[in-house]
């Protein structure tokens, strides 16, 4: 069989870290090519006080100084200005990416290699067609025409690439191709089940970045463990919720892999969902999301407030607002100027809740 040449679409902070571990894989398995191509958006950076072209200081450092400072990938990654030529020989195609770039670069990337298959590692991107809920899977599989699975987990990006134990959730209809990409992705530190509910790890990968909000207001309010251990299961159990509505197929166990509880609560003590919620909440309506993002992210994107604006019409469409009293609180903190400690104030009579209504934990409806 031919060795699989594989592309990374996309080499922020998550897209570099995912690449030390494919490269790795690339170079210990004779089923795929050892060079490991990433296509990398070419911006200027300052270097050693000299602007540079990123891909160029990428290609002789192998150190990408804006997205993952410190880490030095191994030298048979290679950095691809022009997407074109990064997809040209690509057997498979790793989408990490921000949700809204996607269309766009599949637009300009031209055709792809008959036969290939694509892995999406993207929160969010979520859209309602005609009373569905569509994925950014879906688009992707509708866009390029071939197989896409989807890949999530409890996966901080700078311990991956640092090389500390972690797990992730492939999720894989194709019985064919689900043994190829676990060798892809699956060594010592990096840990992967495969799963067929691409619907469950995806949904989970997308909506907990939302609830993560939710732990960063618990966050900028100086409450304790308690307080986000609280939320963390009522946002798993409303993300179960919102999840089952449009695709009631989902599994169980889905929810116990580590593209669900484990994810969460990585994403609710750790991550940048959370860090921008905490300074939004302590910067007490001085500073909005955009000002937050820029000045905490360094060119990366926030995901849980665009997912928490594409879910708020879907809920209202669909009547689930009073159903997910914590996700409407969440937005309504984030985009309707909310106290923010309103997230402790949830209604009352919430599904299978723990707390009892005069532990002063919710409010009364009126």
């Amino acid at each position: 069989m031919a060795k699989k040449n594989v592309c990374v679409v996309g080499s922020g902070n998550w897209g570099m870290a995912i690449a030390t571990i494919i490269a790795g894989n690339t170079a210990r398995h004779p089923d795929f090519e050892d060079n490991l191509t990433v296509w990398m958006f070419d911006e200027e950076v300052q270097h050693k006080g000299v602007k540079r072209k990123l891909s160029e200081l990428f290609n002789e450092t192998k150190e990408n100084v804006k997205y993952l400072p410190g880490i030095t990938l191994p030298p048979h990654v290679i950095a691809e200005p022009d997407i074109k030529k990064a997809i040209k020989d690509a057997d498979i195609l790793i989408w990490v990416l921000p949700h809204q770039f996607v269309a766009r670069t599949v637009q300009n990337m031209g055709p792809v290699k008959p036969g290939a298959v694509s892995v999406s590692l993207i929160k969010g991107g979520l859209e309602l067609e005609g009373g569905k809920l569509g994925l950014c899977s879906d688009l992707l599989r509708k866009l390029l025409g071939h197989e896409v699975a989807v890949l999530m987990g409890a996966n901080v990006a700078n311990e991956v690439a640092a090389g500390e134990f972690c797990e992730a959730t492939l999720g894989c209809m194709s019985k064919e191709h689900q043994p190829l990409l676990i060798k892809l992705f699956d060594c010592q530190t990096f840990r992967v089940t495969a799963v067929d509910d691409i619907p469950g790890v995806e949904l989970c990968g997308a909506l907990k970045n939302v609830v993560a909000l939710g732990a960063g207001f618990c966050d900028g309010l100086d409450y304790g463990g308690n307080t986000k251990a609280a939320l963390i299961r009522i946002g798993l159990q409303e993300m179960k919720l919102f999840i089952r509505y449009f695709y009631p197929e989902v599994k169980d166990a889905t929810f116990l892999e580590s593209c669900g509880v484990a994810d969460l609560i990585t994403t609710c003590f750790g991550g940048r969902n959370r860090k921008c919620a905490e300074a939004f909440v302590r910067a007490k309506g001085a500073k909005g999301w955009e000002a937050i993002e820029k000045e905490l992210l360094g060119g990366q994107k926030l995901q849980g407030t665009l997912t928490a604006q594409e879910i708020w019409p879907v809920m209202q469409k669909h009547n689930l607002c009073e159903k997910l009293p914590m996700m409407t609180t969440i937005y309504q903190i984030a985009f309707e100027d909310k106290a923010p400690w309103g997230i402790v104030k949830l209604p009352s009579g919430m599904p299978t809740s723990a707390f009892h209504k005069d532990d002063g934990f919710f409010e009364e409806k009126k």
